[in-house]
């Protein structure tokens, strides 16, 4: 079986955006992100370690943000397009582990939803997918609640 991991990771400033995205959900919050697209710092991670499992490149490669076609798009449309791009290069998804970083809000209560969204976009079992929440003790642009950091971790399998 050819197996391949890859990682992944992407951070995003809060500012008084309209939305906070995290993982395909909608978390009420204060803040949003400041992005080109809706921001959503989780699926860009798993985006980009599924295109670096794949060696396919990076998220910014196949969906720039200096591009009018993904100016405020969902990154649920990002992470499909992603998938059907490591489909095409002959691989599926194994599974799934990630972590974000930030001091508020507590997305815990969110975390079954953000697996039933992940899940339904890859047809993905949701317990293939993990997603773990931290903070980074009051340090670093995450600590003084300046914005949001995800990490990403996938396994690919040859569909071959």
């Amino acid at each position: 079986m050819n197996l391949r991991t890859g990682l992944g990771i992407d951070f995003h400033s809060f500012g008084t955006g309209p939305e906070f995205w995290l993982g395909g959900v909608l978390i009420p919050f204060s803040k949003g992100c400041i992005a080109h697209s809706d921001g959503d710092c989780l699926l860009h991670a798993i985006c980009d370690a599924m295109l670096g499992a794949a060696a396919l490149g990076d998220i910014g490669h196949h969906f720039p943000d200096n591009s009018p076609e993904f100016k405020n798009i969902s990154s649920r449309v990002l992470l499909t397009r992603t998938n059907e791009l490591i489909r095409e290069k002959g691989y599926c998804l194994v599974n799934i582990d990630s972590t974000v970083c930030l001091e508020e809000p507590r997305i815990s209560p969110y975390i079954p939803r953000m697996k039933s969204v992940i899940s339904a976009i890859l047809s993905l079992d949701s317990g293939s997918i993990s997603i773990k929440a931290t903070t980074t003790e009051k340090m670093g642009f995450t600590g003084r609640g300046e914005g949001v950091a995800a990490l990403a971790s996938v396994l690919l399998k040859s569909l071959a």
